[in-house]
């Protein structure tokens, strides 16, 4: 039966880990992600969890040591932040490529310059091609629940692919909360041994990811992004498994009184709590307006999102992080790319805030979605807002 406990998020996504029995953990401590791996650490070394640890230079060599235990079948697990993802950045592209089942943590984190230790969204935007499966949380119990899920994901043989669960940094990785723990036979009865299908094997010596001529590349990465957009229906079973197992649901666009709304504000990651009591602020002065959620960044969930917009009237959407030069954010031109296909689309208004940690508070968010519906209004000489910037 679960725990409920109050623990430091960072320390429980090692506990969660520990639950799964993961074979190999190679990390890199960067800031805010160096409790994870301490804390996995101090559990090898304690002899609490079977496991080997494997202290990497770099967070380029983490990622490439966990190709090579996740390719001879290994529980592979690794956590990093910020310029530490960057840095591993090109191996990112091997892991999918390769269809290794590869489980990431990452602590997000704002990237240089100037340099930055808090959070916004910057690395994951970085990444968002690299052909991992990449889910957001918004709190502790989602990030315990989505790492036990990740692990679920990743190893199932319909699958076959790495999967980062993304955090906010500070802002959710280092919060005590009161979670409920899962028991070790509850993840005993959810998560299955992990039996790869095709792991490397000394007596039988072959070649993995190496030179593809012209006239082979194109076939192989299609059939990396159709194997990535068919494991959506596996993500929602898996899902649909931990709801019956835990009693807690995850979908890949969720809402918050969004019935009926002709005005629906737009978030993703920890910022959303906040969002949600500026939404019962707006609705008890009278504002009309619901929260939208997403939770699913790869494979972009397409359809929820269309069907979740598709009565509204004015879209306010905030970004993370900075598409420089660009149309302002990267969720937001996605977003707007999802829409385009509907005869009736709702009228989107941009916004980027929250940049290098910067909080939005309640009174923020109610700002945002008034100057947002005037803006609809009105027009707007920008592309997009920056919010929260000081003038």
């Amino acid at each position: 039966m679960s725990t409920k406990t109050g623990i430091e998020v960072s320390i429980a996504i090692g506990e969660v880990v520990k639950l799964t029995d993961a074979d190999v953990i190679a990390a890199y401590p960067i800031t805010p992600q160096t409790h994870i791996v301490e804390h996995l650490a101090e559990l090898v070394s304690n002899g609490e969890l079977n496991a080997q640890f494997i202290p990497v230079e770099s967070e380029h060599s983490a990622m490439s040591a966990c190709l090579g235990s996740a390719a001879v079948g290994a529980r592979t697990f690794t956590a990093t932040a910020g310029q530490g993802l960057e840095l591993m950045h090109e191996v990112l592209y091997v892991a999918s490529a390769m269809r290794l089942p590869i489980v990431m943590a990452v602590a997000n984190r704002a990237l240089s310059a100037p340099l930055s230790v808090w959070g916004d969204h910057s690395d994951v935007m970085a990444t968002r091609d690299t052909g991992w499966i990449q889910i957001f949380t918004e709190n502790g119990q989602e990030v315990i629940d989505n790492t036990l899920c990740a692990f679920r994901m990743a190893e199932d043989k319909r699958v076959l692919l790495p999967v980062m669960v993304h955090l906010d940094g500070f802002h959710l990785s280092h919060m005590i909360e009161p979670m409920l723990l899962p028991s070790q036979e509850e993840v005993d009865r959810f998560l299955p041994p992990n039996q790869y299908p095709l792991p490397l094997d000394p007596s039988k010596p072959l070649a993995m990811g190496d030179f593809g001529p012209p006239i082979v590349y194109t076939e192989a990465k299609w059939a990396q992004e159709y194997n990535l957009l068919n494991s959506r229906s596996t993500i929602l079973e898996v899902w649909k498994e931990f709801s019956k197992v835990f009693g807690r649901n995850y979908s890949p666009v969720e809402c918050y009184r969004c019935e009926g709304c002709k005005v629906l504000l737009f978030t993703m990651g920890s910022f959303s709590e906040t969002a949600m009591s500026a939404i019962d602020n707006l609705r008890n002065q009278g504002i009309d307006v619901g929260l939208v959620r997403l939770r699913l960044w790869r494979p972009f969930p397409f359809a929820e999102v269309r069907n979740a917009f598709k009565d509204a009237e004015v879209l306010i959407t905030l970004d993370r992080a900075l598409s420089a030069g660009g149309p302002g954010g990267p969720v937001s031109s996605e977003i707007k790319s999802a829409l385009y296909p509907l005869e009736k689309r709702p009228k989107v208004v941009s916004f980027v805030g929250g940049l290098g940690g910067r909080d939005i508070n309640v009174s923020g968010f109610e700002e945002m979605v008034k100057r947002g519906i005037e803006i609809s209004k009105t027009g707007s000489s920008k592309e997009y807002e920056a919010f929260g910037v000081r003038e």
